[in-house]
């Protein structure tokens, strides 16, 4: 199952992809996104060939200790979904070598090795992309997976320029230098999301542009760099404020040294009169304090925090403005008990965007600041649920009570 569609069949293809309904023997990689008509899984697309001693090879695996390795590994970056690998497909590119465009001869050096594997097991579906050793290339490249219309895609770091492919086997997005990980079953509102919604009994923002909630009241003190705030502003452009409302809708660039503090889920311009809904919730009690609790014990183990107090906004399906055909959805959470405070950011599907945009927080003066990595750039923010601190795609997690 690859978001939405389900495969009996694919193509390992030489030139470094995986296709599903025909073989594609095309050098030159389509640029993600390509807004076409096929789904691609591309470990590293370019202009490759076995002449000499490189070798491809695939192999499928239904039972034995592969599946076994396949099921620790996605336990291990997809925690709490308890996956049981049924099936693992494994392509390799060993030692291939690249064609020299300008001179139409091989490169001497055949230094490029690489796999994708796909894992499947009950409703879920994975690929994790392996590095090896990666020659710098003349020719073009890309690295990364897209679908049917560019609904769903992702572009890895480094992996549209031959010049820094070498540096393919030092990046990861679950903590394993040259690991890429990926869930892949279906493009819809991602596990990670905390409840929100009609169903849990969330406020809604008004629908206005550049909008605001009312002043939110909250429930417990949240301790925020040494200043603890009793009341919380959700803007609908994609940021919360303590102090007063944000109708601001482009964003200021962390660290901004400005006089107030600011977490930034995704702010860019946004209208969610058209479409989508911006939402907000407090708990102090139930599953989402018990959801809260473990997920900060698991990704600061070395305390036993009990979460007291849980708030969760959320902009669901929201366009940007103008463009009223296009869908963002994420979450700030934030998360107390005793004397610690945190802050969850999930991110689902993002479209891109030729709009200013910033993720993070900024604190007075900036003393304290973060910006996302990615997140500056409209271009790229659809890579943010693919992107984590914390080894769970699509999840930043911040301690943020003080210095």
């Amino acid at each position: 199952m690859f978001f939405g569609r389900k495969y009996n069949t694919t193509y390992v293809n030489n030139n470094g992809l995986l296709t599903f309904n025909q073989p594609l023997p095309e050098a030159n990689p389509y640029p993600f996104p390509t807004y076409g008509t096929e789904d691609f899984i591309a470990p590293l697309w370019s202009d490759l060939n076995d002449i000499g001693i490189g070798k491809y090879w695939y192999q499928q695996y239904t039972s034995g200790s592969v599946l076994t390795r396949a099921t620790q590994d996605i336990n291990q970056y997809f925690p709490q979904r308890g996956f049981n690998a049924s099936w693992v497909f494994v392509a390799t590119w060993n030692y291939v070598q690249t064609w020299n465009t300008s001179v139409f001869k091989l490169h001497s050096a055949p230094a490029i090795s690489f796999q994708v594997i796909l894992i499947s097991g009950g409703d879920f579906s994975f690929i994790l992309m392996n590095y090896g050793d990666c020659a710098v290339i003349s020719s073009p490249v890309e690295a990364g997976y897209d679908t049917v219309n560019s609904t769903d895609y992702y572009q890895i770091h480094y992996a549209n320029n031959g010049s820094f492919i070498p540096n393919l086997k030092s990046t990861t997005n679950v903590n394993v230098l040259g690991r890429w990980a990926f869930l892949v079953n279906s493009g819809s509102v991602p596990e990670i999301l905390y409840p929100f919604g009609s169903a849990s009994g969330d406020t809604r923002n008004p629908r206005v542009d550049d909008g605001s909630s009312s002043v939110v009241p909250l429930l417990s003190p949240f301790l925020f760099f040494g200043r603890t705030y009793q009341q919380i502003y959700v803007n609908s452009n994609g940021h919360l404020t303590f102090n007063q409302p944000s109708y601001q809708y482009i964003p200021y660039s962390f660290p901004a040294n400005v006089s107030e503090y600011i977490i930034a889920g995704l702010w860019t311009d946004l209208d969610n009169r058209a479409r989508g809904v911006v939402s907000y919730h407090q708990f102090t009690s139930g599953s989402v304090l018990t959801c809260a609790t473990q997920d900060i014990n698991n990704h600061f183990p070395n305390g036993t925090f009990s979460a007291s107090w849980v708030f969760v906004a959320t902009w669901d399906k929201v366009a940007y403005y103008p463009q009223t055909n296009t869908e963002i959805s994420f979450q700030v959470v934030l998360i107390s008990g005793s004397h610690l405070s945190f802050i969850l950011m999930n991110y689902g599907d993002i479209a891109v965007t030729g709009l200013q945009v910033e993720a993070g927080f900024d604190t007075v003066n900036s003393t304290d600041y973060f910006a996302i990595p990615g997140s500056k750039s409209g271009s790229f923010i659809s890579n943010l649920k693919n992107s984590s601190n914390v080894n769970v795609p699509g999840r930043w997690i911040f301690r943020v009570d003080s210095g």
